[in-house]
């Protein structure tokens, strides 16, 4: 099997081999001094300022997007959501349920946020801004130089979810001024589901430390003051942040943040170039290097991922509701290589000599 979806994701040998072995007791010396490490990393390879910190959640990215929403923001805010799918949806949906007031950037599914768009909110009073940096369900990379310097110009504390950008698209904490960036470890980290990851600047400890939080297991004042020994309040996935030390070694050793974007990079333009002869056309006006969305002319989109998932023994990204039959994503991120691209365009062409697309 060839795993093409957006998470999870292929992992390396090493890494795959963590997950094999006994999970050790975790509130000892050896573990502290992994968690401090792992935070080190993430704070290096996100351009985070040597005084930011690194919370590790034990639960998927939406997990800390609510534990974000909920801690960093209040009912006195007035927050800029930007919604151009189901995951800028789901911010919409956490500023509901925890009565933080909201006003919504609605896009068509596919289009990017034009700064002709962006600025009809100039000078309107927002204190905070929630953007995914790439809306994984249509493809589409937001501008976030563009939303930095709007947010600069209008004191407006900004919530990047990178989920799946991390590591597949530069993202600098400390020069684009993002007060709290989130990623996960089922993306670009390539390790099992399980853990997310939240970078928090210097003024988002500030707001977590003046808000009063409803909440046990999400209380980010617990995780911060727990991070100081290199621990978590509860008992975490251990075995995956094992796995994210590993991981985050690995990237190290291989060139850093810069050599991995540019491997996923080099993965995503080989991929576009071998698909330019089969019916498909790209689906969004900006793209990010961890994903291509493709509108079949020919055929189902739920059709395509069903074959070769059941006859060619290949994954890629279905998508839901309205985009079920209309579009399909082909990741990039995780353990592939160029003959896996491969191996995915000679699935599509005998499909398509068989007369499936």
């Amino acid at each position: 099997m060839i795993n093409f979806t957006v998470g999870p994701v292929q992992s390396s040998e090493k890494v795959r081999s963590i997950g094999a072995e006994q999970v050790p007791y975790f509130r000892t010396p050896e573990f502290s001094d992994l968690m401090k490490e792992n935070e080190k990393l993430m704070k290096k390879f996100a351009k985070a300022s040597d005084d930011s910190r690194v919370v590790f959640i034990t639960g998927s990215g939406t997990a800390s997007m609510e534990a974000c929403v909920m801690n960093l923001f209040t009912s006195e805010d007035k927050v800029l959501v930007v919604n151009g799918g189901s995951f800028g949806n789901r911010f919409v949906q956490l500023c509901e349920i925890h009565d933080v007031p909201h006003e919504v950037i609605a896009l068509e599914k596919g289009k990017t946020l034009t700064r002709e768009e962006l600025y009809k909110y100039d000078g309107m009073g927002f204190t905070g801004f929630l953007v995914n940096m790439h809306e994984t369900s249509t493809g589409v990379l937001y501008d976030i130089d563009m939303i930095s310097e709007f947010c600069k110009k209008n004191d407006i504390f900004l919530l990047v979810d990178a989920i799946s950008a991390f590591l597949a698209n530069p993202i600098n904490v400390k020069e684009q001024h993002v007060g709290a960036m989130i990623t996960g470890s089922q993306k670009a980290l390539a390790c099992p589901p399980g853990i997310s990851v939240i970078v928090l600047s210097p003024e988002a400890i500030e707001r977590i430390e003046r808000n009063k939080v409803k909440s046990m297991y999400f209380d980010l004042q617990d995780a911060l003051k727990n991070g100081e020994r290199g621990q978590t309040p509860f008992t975490p996935a251990v075995a995956i942040l094992i796995q994210i030390n590993e991981r985050l070694k690995e990237i190290e050793a291989q060139g850093g943040v810069e050599s991995e974007i540019k491997r996923i990079a080099t993965l995503a333009e080989d991929f576009r170039t071998k698909i330019k002869e089969l019916p498909f056309e790209i689906m969004s006006e900006s793209l990010s290097n961890a994903v291509t969305p493709l509108h079949p002319t020919t055929a189902s989109a739920y059709d395509i991922f069903t074959t070769l998932k059941d006859e060619y023994e290949i994954w890629v990204c279905p998508n839901g509701g309205d985009l079920a039959d209309t579009l399909f994503r082909v990741g990039h991120i995780g353990y592939l290589t160029e003959a896996d691209n491969d191996a995915l365009i000679h699935a599509l062409e005998d499909m398509k000599k068989r007369g499936l697309i």
